[in-house]
């Protein structure tokens, strides 16, 4: 599968239908489709704008950051329209059924809602295209919109972030009735999500009182990004330098928890532009999870992902300025998945015991030192551990941060002696 040539999302569906049938399936109801949903597109990065997590097909290596993007993009629309589907798909044309409709449902909200990507539903000969062809036009178009500035990351960043939008949009559109009423209500939507986010930020900057030039540059890159309308956009530039108190915002605080969710780590991040959070930074980041009505573990679990988000990408960031040393960053971070593992240290040991291939490389570096493609595999494996509890179910791991030595620290004390000791 190549997402740059045509035909990319026919083979696309092909090759995730298994996973696409277990997202309609009647386990999959028992949870909140905005819980289910944040699980499922939380670990890929695009509400961060980073696709950090690719499934594994065998051509992913050879997709630049765009054909990445779009294969994302795609995942989470269709997710979210499955997920969101009112009863279970028992049989393959069922799921073909429901899977044209989706589609169809995506290139009528691309169409509606965002007018500068609307596509001809007939070719130049007159031929009607089908619903896969409309959907993986669109999509193309879509993702052209969004930057590739290399060196720059959080005008990358935002440009491609404000995809998340997109998606959660998505998930009100599929429930309504196409009209022109309701397609100005969500154009209007559109825009006001994205200037409450832009106020968000300038709340979160505003938090220690001091506006630092990491924050002053993240908010021209979000602008610079949000094609908001000439109002709106000097509006936001106005409450930026004023400020704004989280009581002054239109939050969504009876709205979905996947936006607030969005919202509240879009805070974080503005927060971690300079890599240091101050005690009165903290304070609002907690004011604000209050507001939302996200307990200590929901705002835990934030800071966690975003954490891992700003280790994992912490060379990308040291272009503005670095006040606070990795060591530190990471020490914190270290500090608050260790606790994490206590708590589930039980659940640790049994994954361990549960696979043989690890027990072997454990028991090997009791008594030897491991070879460096043994290190590899036991690095792997140990993250494969990781990902067995919960909190690190919904939230994308830090790939090149976890190396071995660390993972040695994040892990419960004597894990391998008891695991061992069965």
């Amino acid at each position: 599968m190549n997402p740059s040539s045509k035909g990319w999302l026919k083979e696309y569906l092909e090759f995730r239908q298994e996973l696409l049938q277990e997202l309609t399936a009647e386990g999959r109801k028992s949870s909140h489709p905005d819980h289910s949903l944040y699980r499922v597109i939380q670990p890929t990065g695009i509400m961060y704008g980073q696709p950090v997590n690719i499934f594994e097909h065998p051509n992913s290596n050879d997709w630049d950051e765009k054909d990445r993007m779009k294969i994302l993009l795609a995942e989470s629309l269709i997710s979210s329209s499955l997920l969101f589907h009112d009863k279970p798909v028992k049989n393959p044309d069922e799921m073909s059924a429901v899977t044209v409709k989706t589609l169809e449902s995506i290139t009528n909200f691309y169409n509606h809602i965002f007018p500068e990507l609307a596509t001809p539903t007939k070719t130049l000969f007159g031929r009607k295209k089908t619903s896969l062809e409309l959907a993986e036009k669109i999509l193309d178009k879509r993702i052209e919109r969004t930057t590739d500035a290399k060196g720059n990351f959080w005008t990358e960043f935002f440009h491609n972030s404000l995809l998340f939008l997109d998606i959660f949009i998505f998930g009100q559109w599929i429930h309504t009735n196409a009209d022109k009423i309701v397609s100005d209500f969500f154009k209007y939507e559109r825009e006001e999500l994205r200037t409450s986010l832009a106020k968000i930020i300038a709340a979160a900057a505003h938090a220690n009182h001091i506006i630092e030039f990491e924050e002053r540059r993240l908010m021209e890159y979000f602008l610079q990004s949000a094609q908001l309308s000439p109002d709106k956009k000097k509006e936001c530039q106005i409450i930026f330098e004023q400020g704004i108190s989280i009581e002054e915002i239109n939050l969504p605080t009876n709205n979905s928890w996947l936006l607030k969710k969005y919202f509240l780590e879009i805070a974080i991040l503005t927060i971690w532009a300079d890599k240091k959070v101050e005690d009165l930074e903290l304070a609002f980041l907690k004011r604000l999870a209050e507001t939302f009505s996200f307990s200590e573990d929901d705002l835990e679990n934030s800071m966690i992902a975003i954490e891992g988000f700003v280790l994992e990408h912490w060379e990308d960031l040291t272009y503005l300025q670095d006040k606070k040393k990795y060591e530190q960053v990471s020490d914190q971070y270290i500090k608050r998945m260790s606790k994490i593992t206590d708590r589930n240290r039980n659940r640790v040991i049994k994954e361990v015991q549960d696979s043989d291939e690890l027990m072997e490389i454990l028991a090997l570096a009791r008594s030897q030192e491991l070879t460096d493609e043994e290190k590899a595999k036991l690095r792997k494996l140990l993250i494969e551990v990781l990902k067995a509890i919960p909190t690190f179910v919904i939230i994308s791991l830090p790939q090149r941060f976890l190396t071995l030595p660390i993972l040695m620290q994040i892990l419960p004390k004597n894990f391998i002696t008891d695991s061992l000791s069965k």
